[in-house]
């Protein structure tokens, strides 16, 4: 479906908005695909945030709105885990908010921007002040926008305590007329509804299914090489951030339990935004499994390049053809990009039934190793007999791919676009 053709005004100059865009992180990525499906309708787009890895001539970079700004980080620490904050903590958060306003008005008017969207900061309060910049711009201007929510305030326990909740109500997210919600599974939908009582649509995480993915290129194939590994090692891929939320103690037990030399678990993520402890952890699970993991980070960008060191760097969709098998044993997730990953690559996945997934995916009929909180003697046997049945992962992999294509398409996400900028601009 053309977008332009269902619109009475398509507009031509789009600003996203957060606290970064950069790397490989969830909203990053998604952002980056939306981008793509709006510039192949006419659409320039343009980024704003405060760590930015786009050219400079469509960016607007501002150091404040980055999350772990310095000014940020020590205003955040006053709104969470306490129940009250000092006066003088609410005149900073205001000084940094009106210089983020600021800033956000030199984006609209240098760029001449006609939509902005603003990607999950009305949604998870990691950067109070530009939410709340955010929302005043917005309210002042009437300019139209689409929030694009991946993560919500109540689902991290980190934010439950705060003595911000008049920010947190105002902000995250805001109710204005010239603004559309939309989110990326149904449970967010229906909390958003109970809330807030506020619409929104349903555009979950997305992939160019239309087009074939890439295999292993001249530049991509020392991959395994390069990172340690012979040809006849069986690469367990964990494609995640190091964050407890992503359950990586599962892939360590599943490879424990396997018993098998030749499978390495290669971990292509950094940690997050929540402290090191958890990679630490994840060291001392693997010292006591005695299994092989590569954590290669560093290796690893949006880009092809060198790193630091002069070594290679891949990107994620160099690594994915050089997998055996995929590992995404998450407590939680807003949605699943590994998931989708996985199955656009062809390779099976060991999924934990996290609650986005057992409603909004599972029913949809993939084929998948799926495990409950446990790693039990099937899902070991299961993953056994998958590694060993080449008919068998190919036949996955067909019916998954065919999935992906009806449901976690391009064609999906233009769509849903196309009615939430006829909302905002009126139909033809």
């Amino acid at each position: 479906m053309n977008i332009r053709s269902s619109q009475a005004h398509f507009p031509k100059r789009i600003g996203f908005i957060s606290t970064r865009f950069h790397g490989t992180d969830g909203v990053t990525l998604e952002a980056a695909k939306w981008a793509s499906i709006l510039q192949v309708e006419g659409a320039n787009c343009f980024w704003m945030a405060g760590l930015l890895d786009k050219p400079e001539a469509v960016s607007h970079l501002d150091p404040t709105a980055f999350f772990n700004h310095p000014s940020t980080v020590d205003v955040q620490g006053y709104l969470f885990g306490r129940t009250t904050r000092p006066r003088e903590i609410t005149d900073r958060i205001h000084d940094i908010k009106e210089e983020l306003k600021s800033s956000i008005y030199r984006f609209i008017e240098r760029f001449n921007l006609e939509l902005l969207i603003p990607q999950n900061i009305l949604a998870i309060p990691m950067h109070v002040p530009l939410g709340l910049a955010m929302t005043e711009v917005i309210a002042e201007t009437g300019i139209p926008a689409i929030a694009h929510h991946h993560d919500f305030t109540w689902e991290r326990e980190r934010f439950t305590v705060t003595s911000g909740a008049d920010y947190l109500a105002a902000a995250f997210p805001p109710t204005l007329p010239s603004l559309v919600h939309v989110v990326i599974n149904t449970m967010q939908q229906k909390e958003l509804a109970r809330r807030y009582g506020q619409a929104s649509t349903i555009i979950p995480n997305v992939i160019d299914f239309e087009s074939p993915p890439p295999g292993i290129d001249d530049y991509s194939r020392d991959f395994r090489r390069e990172i340690g590994l012979s040809e006849d090692d069986v690469l367990v891929l964990q494609p995640t951030r190091l964050v407890p939320r992503k359950g990586i103690e599962h892939a360590i037990e599943l490879l424990r339990r396997l018993k098998e030399p030749r499978l390495k678990l290669v971990l292509s993520h950094p940690g997050g935004d929540e402290g090191d402890a958890y990679a630490k952890l994840l060291h001392e699970r693997i010292a006591d499994a005695g299994i092989q993991a590569l954590f290669i980070a560093d290796r690893i960008g949006e880009l092809r390049g060198l790193n630091a060191d002069g070594k290679k760097v891949y990107t994620l969709f160099d690594i994915y053809p050089h997998a055996d098998l995929v590992t995404y044993p998450s407590y939680y997730e807003g949605f699943g990009n590994a998931f989708l990953e996985a199955v656009y690559f062809g390779k099976p996945v060991v999924v934990n039934t996290y609650a986005v997934y057992a409603r909004d995916i599972d029913p949809l009929g993939f084929k998948t190793i799926e495990m409950s909180m446990l790693v039990t003697n099937e899902v070991v046997e299961k993953t056994r007999e998958i590694l060993h049945n080449r008919a068998l992962r190919e036949e996955w992999a067909a019916i998954n791919f065919d999935l992906g294509v009806k449901f976690f398409s391009y064609s999906v996400a233009r769509r849903k676009l196309a009615g939430r900028i006829a909302r905002l601009f009126g139909e033809a």
